[in-house]
């Protein structure tokens, strides 16, 4: 097996001779899971099913973030309070676990949540500040970036470098404009109590201090969005090497972003698909099967036209494995089953393995064996459930029933060009028009 290495930069021999430790983070809960999300964890769901597959054990852990400035804000702006944050993590909780089972990833080893591990934290924050790795400034705690030197590794930046991009601070605490919280103070009584004063941690110290309690000190792959390598896991690497030593982690593997129409998807621009508003539309499995038909590393442009395309191929797929077989096909080999197993030990290259299926596609539907075989990955290491689809319907909203009616109009008034527009947004949303003589 081999990987891409984040860290290093190329493809690398994962050779496993242990259970297998892994991290990947997870969401912070103020809002529903987006299709970007989707995208991260069917990624790791793949690694860890190509890993059981394989014949190896795994130890998995993806956290929740469930006190950050995003679950205060939306606690505040719902509630009233944002010290009621943890309504508003308990509710985004159950329904990113209700949505990440629809898309048919299994539940993680463990799934720790920040809030549960606070006195760990603090414990981890004193012994960076005991090794002249950390800091206090009045009731805040700073990583002290001057001590490790390396800091940059994985995102490739020089420190000369980061301190040009560093924005003027409001505060003045800081000994030096890169150093990052460990603990914010907060008011008197709010939060939690530690030894530099009431608050609460900082964003980065929670996944080095959960590694440690639920994988250890040292992990072999650590998982994530490639917009997570800086700040977020850089800091991590901070932390955690600067107290156990290297490595942190063996491999740095990132899930590649979601564009949307040629742009990154972002709720400022207005291009923001949260998945259980996808699955309205699109089956769930037809979702994680477009996100295995790119490479799990490749920027993937997400359109609903795109969904179309892949709900037509996943069908034919359906179609093809819909005969039963009492055929036990698990230890089976062939030239096509070891060639899709080659391009999966090839840093998860799922096109590759697609392409190998559609070429053989005659030859596999001929065979029992082979026919058993290839399901049995497309199933077990894939995820793919390959039960027919049902229909979807979509709700006629007052927004699509206006959208309807401007076209019709449109239409009326043969103004053509606005009648198209007006049709392909609607298909954007998932409504197909079949238009009646005028």
């Amino acid at each position: 097996m081999q990987f891409h290495n984040n860290l290093t930069g190329k493809k690398e021999e994962f050779i496993v001779n242990a259970p297998i430790k892994m991290y990947v983070c997870g969401i912070t809960p103020y809002d529903d899971a987006h299709v970007g999300h989707g995208r991260c964890y069917v990624s790791f769901d793949l690694l860890r099913r190509f890993f059981l597959f394989s014949g190896h054990e795994v130890i998995y852990c993806r956290n929740f973030t469930d006190i950050d400035d995003k679950t205060m804000n939306r606690a505040e702006k719902e509630l009233g309070d944002r010290l009621r944050f943890k309504e508003i993590a308990d509710r985004y909780i159950n329904n990113f676990h209700a949505d990440i089972a629809r898309l048919n990833c299994a539940s993680p080893t463990y799934e720790p949540r920040v809030t549960d591990h606070i006195p760990e934290i603090i414990q981890f924050i004193e012994e960076l500040i005991a090794k002249g790795s950390a800091y206090q400034s009045g009731n805040d705690v700073y990583f002290r970036i001057s001590t490790f030197p390396e800091y940059g590794k994985l995102s490739k930046q020089k420190i000369e470098d980061l301190y040009s991009g560093v924005r003027v601070e409001s505060k003045q605490d800081k000994e030096n404009p890169l150093d990052f919280a460990l603990w914010k103070g907060e008011p008197e009584g709010e939060f939690w109590q530690s030894p530099w004063g009431y608050g609460r941690p900082g964003w980065h110290i929670e996944c080095s201090v959960l590694a440690r309690i639920n994988l250890g000190e040292h992990i072999d792959i650590h998982g994530g969005g490639l917009d997570l390598i800086f700040p977020h896991h850089e800091n991590e690497i901070a932390q955690s090497e600067s107290l156990f030593g290297e490595p942190f982690s063996r491999m740095w593997m990132h899930n590649g972003m979601i564009n949307i129409n040629k742009e990154k998807m972002s709720k400022s621009l207005g291009n923001f698909f949260v998945l259980r508003d996808l699955f309205n539309y699109f089956d769930p499995m037809v979702i994680r099967y477009f996100f295995l038909i790119h490479h799990y590393r490749m920027p993937a442009d997400f359109s609903f036209d795109a969904l179309t395309v892949a709900q037509k191929s996943y069908e034919r797929l359906i179609r093809l494995f819909s005969v039963e077989s009492d055929v036990d096909a698990s230890t089976y080999q062939s030239e096509i089953v070891n060639n899709m197993i080659q391009f999966l030990a090839d840093d998860l290259n799922t096109p590759g393995l697609f392409g190998v299926l559609f070429e053989n596609i005659t030859a596999i539907a001929q065979d029992k064996h082979e026919l058993a075989a290839v399901k049995n990955i497309l199933m077990n290491v894939l995820g793919l459930t390959l039960q027919p689809l049902p229909e979807q319907k979509v709700a006629l909203t007052p927004e699509i029933q206006e959208l309807i009616d401007a076209r019709n109009k449109a239409r009326r008034e043969k103004n053509w060009a606005r009648s198209d527009e007006l049709r392909d947004q609607l298909l954007s949303m998932g409504v197909d028009v079949h238009d009646e003589k005028l």
